[in-house]
This record gives structure tokens, C-alpha cells and sequence, in this order.
């Protein structure tokens, strides 16, 4: 397996994009992970929407400019996860929800990007049984990962705290669920918990993308000396698995976990040197 490094355009929110592009090209690293978040400061979907070709041409020129390619677009459609779910009781905010989808699918098309993350859903444990939730996300999910499929984007889902999967065990039954259907991996939403590497690894086969940061026991993401994620046995294993994807370094800098306390860029360049070193 040859490592692929992308970097995400979220890991640096304060600058103009176009002075994040530059800076992810410095970084050395070939991919740019884009997140496409209603709440961001860079692109949102719904600007997008509005004009979808010249969205999509501006950004691939943009990103193409500076030799680096598009790793995966990451759409959050609003800072609520129950906002717009793909998994809403009411089918009229599942229709909108899906609507989006599309529209950014072709986005993601016009840009040339062939990977594109979303948001698995939450429970709505006030309104339903837990397992009524998950199988209306199976439902809403399988579509959607053939119709990207049939357009040539990957389509997979992040599971994360606060959302319909947040455990290992939770997100296989997912995958087992929806044909098709992959993980954008991200070990810190479960070590946080609690949970041991040995618990996470059986979901690498399953990934076709990962982001990748710092994280511990009680801590989000955190500095780099208390992490707790074992990379160099994670990369060991997705080259076993003929894992094809990108290894996203995806610091975040926002409230929401105590996310806004590391110094992004410090962090950022000394994982991305640990990775570098590990011998695949």
C-alpha cells in the first residue's frame, strides 16, 4: 500500500480558503479533504447549490492549481446532527435532506472528486425504538451509496459521537445493514469512549477514507504526546486489507469537544511525520 496523506480544509478555518490551499500544498501532502459545512467559514452547501458548475469549476481549478487533488467532500448540512438527519421521522425533511444530497453529489461529480462522507443519522429514541431509527438509515443509505456508485463517487459515512452509530459494534450492524456502504474511520470518536484499538480494527476492511488526529480516553483530540491511537499498527492493517483510500489529517478547531485547544498546524505536521515513518 502506498500512503496517501490529504489534509482537511476545516483544520484551518480562521484563513481564506485560498491561503488554506496554499498552506495544505506546503504541507507536502497530495489530497485536500473538503468540508462542505452549512455552519463553516469556507464553502457551504448552500452556496453551492445556487450555482453548481461554477461551484464545482472554481474549486477544481482552485485545488488543481496547486497540484493537489480533491480527497473526499465532507457535506454537514446544518451544526444540529438532528437538522435535516437522512433518518427524520417526517418524510418532508427526509425528501429536503435527499434533495441536497443530490445536488451535492453533483457537485462532487463536476469537481472530480470520486469520495464524498456523510452524516449516518441520529437516534430518535423520544419518537421510536432505537432499531426503527437504524433500519430507516439503512434504507436512506443504500440509495444513496448506488446512486453515487453509479456516478462514480464513493459514498460513506462517518460515525461519530452523537450519532445513530457511535460505538464499533453500532456501526457494523450498519455496514452489515447497507449494502455497499463504507466508513469514513475516525478512532478518535471511539477511544474517547473508551475503547480499545483491538475494538476499532475490525472496522479498517470497511473504510474508504480516514481522518486522522489525536485522541485519548475523555479527550476528542488532544496533543500528540497523549495520544492513544496505535497508527502505525492501523496503517500496518489497512495495507493488509488493501485499504484505497486516503489518510485524512483532520484536525478540527471549533467548541464543539473541547476541539479548539491544540494548535492545528503543530499538530497536524508532527502526525503527519509519524505516519511518514512507519515502514508499510
Amino acid at each position: 500500500m502506498k500512503l496517501k496523506l490529504s489534509c482537511a480544509d476545516f483544520t484551518f478555518p480562521l484563513l481564506p480558503h485560498d491561503d488554506v490551499l496554499d498552506l495544505i500544498a506546503k504541507l507536502g501532502v497530495e489530497g485536500v479533504d473538503i468540508g462542505l459545512f452549512e455552519y463553516g467559514l469556507h464553502i457551504q452547501p448552500s452556496g453551492v447549490i445556487k450555482d453548481i458548475a461554477g461551484s464545482a469549476r472554481d474549486l477544481s481549478r482552485r485545488v488543481e492549481d496547486r497540484g493537489l487533488v480533491i480527497a473526499d467532500i465532507f457535506p454537514i448540512l446544518n451544526a444540529s446532527y438532528d437538522k435535516l438527519a437522512i433518518n427524520d421521522p417526517l418524510a418532508r425533511v427526509r425528501r429536503k435532506a435527499e434533495d441536497l444530497f443530490k445536488r451535492i453529489l453533483e457537485y462532487t461529480v463536476r469537481t472530480g472528486a470520486e469520495h464524498m462522507t456523510i452524516l449516518p443519522g441520529v437516534p430518535w429514541e423520544k419518537r421510536e425504538a432505537y432499531s426503527d431509527s437504524l433500519n430507516r438509515c439503512a434504507e436512506e443509505l443504500a440509495w444513496r451509496v448506488e446512486m453515487g456508485r453509479s456516478m462514480g463517487v464513493t459514498v460513506s459515512i462517518e460515525a461519530h459521537l452523537e450519532s445513530i452509530v457511535p460505538t464499533p459494534k453500532q456501526a457494523m450492524a450498519l455496514l452489515r445493514k447497507t449494502p455497499g456502504l463504507t466508513l469514513t474511520l475516525d478512532c478518535t470518536h471511539f477511544v474517547y469512549q473508551g475503547f480499545k484499538n483491538s475494538e476499532i480494527h475490525s472496522l479498517i476492511p470497511h473504510a474508504t477514507h480516514f481522518h486522522a488526529r489525536s485522541g485519548a480516553k475523555n479527550i476528542l483530540q488532544g496533543l500528540l504526546r497523549e495520544n492513544t491511537i496505535d497508527y502505525p499498527q492501523i496503517l500496518r492493517r489497512m495495507k493488509q486489507s488493501n485499504y484505497p483510500g486516503y489518510v485524512g489529517l483532520e484536525y478540527v478547531w471549533e467548541d464543539w469537544g473541547g476541539c479548539n485547544r491544540v494548535d492545528t498546524l503543530s499538530e497536524t505536521i508532527q502526525l503527519r511525520d509519524l505516519l511518514l515513518k512507519v515502514k508499510l
